[in-house]
């Protein structure tokens, strides 16, 4: 998995691709953690060329949409396929993220 980002003033935007597993997410979770540790709270995840996500890469998700609401920010999604829509929404966890079709939509939430 290859993990990029871009600073905008209101939000980050995190672009990932491949797959999200137990071996990749701990380095999305750093990318996450180093935007929140440098005093920023909106981060907007890219996941146009995600494929595949495990219940370790949800968790990271639904840990750094706590640690952006805790600082008054948000983890909003962007880009989602049908696919990685539908294993979201199977996971039961769909309802806590805000999802955007695009990333300039999401964007201009902030």
């Amino acid at each position: 998995m290859e993990i990029s980002s871009i600073s905008y003033k209101r939000c980050d935007v995190v672009k990932a691709t491949g797959r999200i597993d137990s071996d990749t997410a701990p380095d999305l979770e750093k990318a996450f953690n180093a935007i929140i540790d440098s005093k920023k709270s909106g981060i907007i995840f890219d996941m146009g060329e995600v494929n595949f996500i495990s219940s370790r890469g949800l968790w990271v998700l639904l840990e750094t949409q706590k640690a952006c609401k805790k600082k008054r920010g948000k983890l909003a999604l962007a880009n989602i396929s049908d696919e990685m829509s539908r294993s979201i929404e199977l996971a039961g966890v769909k309802h806590f993220m805000e999802i955007y079709d695009d990333v300039t939509t999401a964007v201009g939430s902030f």
